[in-house]
């Protein structure tokens, strides 16, 4: 059974790729290459060619006999043998593999990633009430209150090479009650693909600023998971009775803008450099169909014989020449950490910045919204519908884009050998333990456990479950116990397996060299005591590739009966596909030697 999951990384507008069918398991490496040489031949004699001679004599001048010319013989050395290029190897890594303890809490999510390709305006999630609206619908009537997140990912792309236009997302806020209700933002960061570009990165950086990121997915929840508020967003808001507010208005722009994109430019404020007086250049060689009129002639006599001209053949129209330009096209991701005192409903909306009366684009204002929210449709293109979770026989499984509200926020673990026990045994000499991440429907590694996030309202042609859980914290402790008999170095590992349900929790599967495709890109954050017992916190940004093993984010030195507490933290980062683990390693006793 072939798999899509349908996670497009933002800006980055890689159709989603179907999981391979699975090779055969195989203990043993391939055999190495052999390099033959042929042995040389026996050496040749030299060849001596002389010139002919000419066809008759030259009585005045003879010339002198011609020099012999020589050839040498063919080179007999063997040539040169280019290296073997190493095949590629799937690598069964026999191991436990475990469920993740604990659970997502029940902090409801405002998931707006559906569409994720915006080409058309106008709604792409809203709790509304259904009842006054132009497209009941569109409206899905769950008013949130208390703590709850906003997480928004889309793409604007244009409908042509030359279409230049700006998309705006806006966000608004309404308060149905009749008191004013607060609502503290008490994390809001924001990026465009422009802010946070798709930088090639090594697979391991330490990132103890925060300055290293690829793709504003990795930007956004780098930022987020160090506390951080982007400074130009409100601190706090207060929604009168019955009333909307703005919430977000930024822009998506398919052009490079001279102007804030943050969303501080005030609506109604001019947004310059837009093209106002369109011309279309023809293809080159394209020519347009031409028809001559029918003349008609009035005449008296001889004249009045004439009858009316005929008309001309058409010219027939060249095809027009094909314009592979790509598309211009521009990606923004929203995480929010948000708390109301009271119910209220939320919409988020695409629409492109409405005309000055000289064609100049300008900011959309709040009515505008209000009128889209009442009087709009779904955006489009809509996404592919997505596969029924309990479909068993299928060609492709598809599992949509997310549009809704899910229920879970973050994923709090503590990682050890039973729901009694209070430590984690590492594993003996050379043995690995590894906990699934961010698993999904029939990609669980063997284990079963679905991760996704259960959706408690969500469009008909949308994701059944949040896959990927973008945007949710997961906390994993490890109460790491050396209960051997000897001293033992741990290592601590992201890995991204290939995908193997037939494992069955027993071994996972990885490639060398791994795919190129990159399915994760990310800030981790590890929290220790290293060997000295000093606290330490350190940062990486990790990019791994599909069916890649990792590197160690931390080696530690435990002596014969050490405890040590180790705490991994990540925000799962919409630039990424899962699943991943994370593999708590003890090194064989040669290899810690080394």
């Amino acid at each position: 059974m072939r798999i899509f999951l349908s996670l497009l990384p933002l800006a980055q507008l890689v159709t989603p790729l179907p999981a391979n069918a699975v090779p055969a398991i195989s203990s043993t490496p391939a055999a190495s290459a052999t390099v033959i040489s042929t042995p040389p031949p026996d050496p040749q004699p030299e060849t001596v060619i002389t010139s002919p001679p000419p066809s008759r004599p030259n009585l005045g001048n003879p010339r002198p006999a011609p020099s012999p010319v020589r050839l040498a013989p063919p080179s007999t050395s063997p040539l040169p043998i280019a290296p073997p290029v190493p095949r590629p190897l799937d690598v069964v890594q026999p191991q436990q593999v475990r469920p993740l303890p604990g659970q997502l809490d029940e902090v409801p999510v405002f998931n707006s990633n559906s569409p994720e390709l915006i080409q058309t305006e106008g709604i792409l999630l809203s709790t509304f009430p259904p009842g006054p609206m132009q497209t009941p619908s569109a409206h899905l009537n769950y008013p949130l209150q208390g703590r709850f997140d906003i997480f928004a990912h889309h793409v604007a792309r244009g409908l042509t090479p030359d279409d230049v236009r700006t998309l705006y997302l806006g966000i608004v806020v309404y308060n149905p009650s009749d008191r004013p209700v607060t609502l503290d933002l008490m994390q809001a960061v924001s990026y465009l693909s422009q802010d946070a570009p798709f930088n090639d990165l090594p697979s391991y950086v330490a990132n103890p600023q925060g300055t290293v990121f690829a793709g504003p997915g990795s930007r956004v929840t780098n930022e987020v998971l160090r506390g951080e508020r982007q400074p130009h967003w409100p601190s706090q808001i207060v929604i009168p009775p019955k009333n909307s507010q703005l919430l977000v208005n930024v822009p998506i722009p398919l052009r490079r803008l001279t102007v804030a994109t943050n969303g501080t430019l005030p609506p109604g404020a001019i947004i310059p450099g837009f093209p106002t007086v369109a011309t279309q250049t023809p293809a080159a060689g394209a020519q347009t169909a031409a028809v001559l009129p029918r003349l008609t002639l009035t005449a008296t006599g001889d004249a009045a014989q004439a009858a009316t001209a005929p008309v001309p053949p058409t010219v027939p129209a060249r095809p027009p020449v094909p314009d592979n330009r790509p598309l211009p096209s521009n990606g923004r991701t929203i995480l929010m950490h948000l708390a109301s005192d009271g119910p209220v409903y939320l919409a988020s909306l695409a629409m492109f910045a409405p005309r000055t009366a000289s064609g100049d684009e300008r900011v959309p204002t709040l009515m505008e919204w209000i009128d889209l929210l009442r009087n709009g449709t779904l955006a489009g293109p809509r996404d592919r519908r997505p596969t029924t979770p309990n479909t068993r026989f299928v060609g492709r499984f598809f599992y949509g884009r997310v549009a809704g509200v899910a229920q879970g926020s973050q994923w709090i673990a503590q990682a050890t050998d039973g729901e009694n026990a209070a430590y984690l045994s590492i594993p003996n000499p050379g043995e690995a333990i590894s906990y699934v991440l961010s698993t999904v429907d029939h990609n669980t590694f063997g284990t079963g456990q679905i991760q996704s996030a259960p959706m408690l309202v969500r469009y008909p042609d949308t994701a059944y479950r949040a896959h990927g859980n973008y945007g949710v914290l997961y906390s994993i402790t490890l109460p790491l116990h050396n209960k051997t008999d000897a001293t033992q170095r741990v290592r601590i590992m992201l890995q991204t397996p290939l995908q193997d349900e037939r494992l069955n929790g027993e071994a996972l599967r990885f490639r060398n060299p791994p795919y190129d495709q990159i399915f994760f890109r990310g800030t981790v954050r590890l929290r220790y005591q290293d060997d000295l017992r000093i606290p330490q916190t350190r940062y990486f940004h990790i990019v791994q590739r599909r069916g890649q093993q990792g590197e160690p984010l931390l080696s530690l030195t435990l002596p014969r009966g050490d405890r040590r507490l180790v705490e991994v933290q990540f925000i799962y980062p919409p630039d990424a596909t899962p699943p991943q683990v994370l593999t708590v390693e003890t090194q064989a006793a040669r290899t810690a030697e080394q």
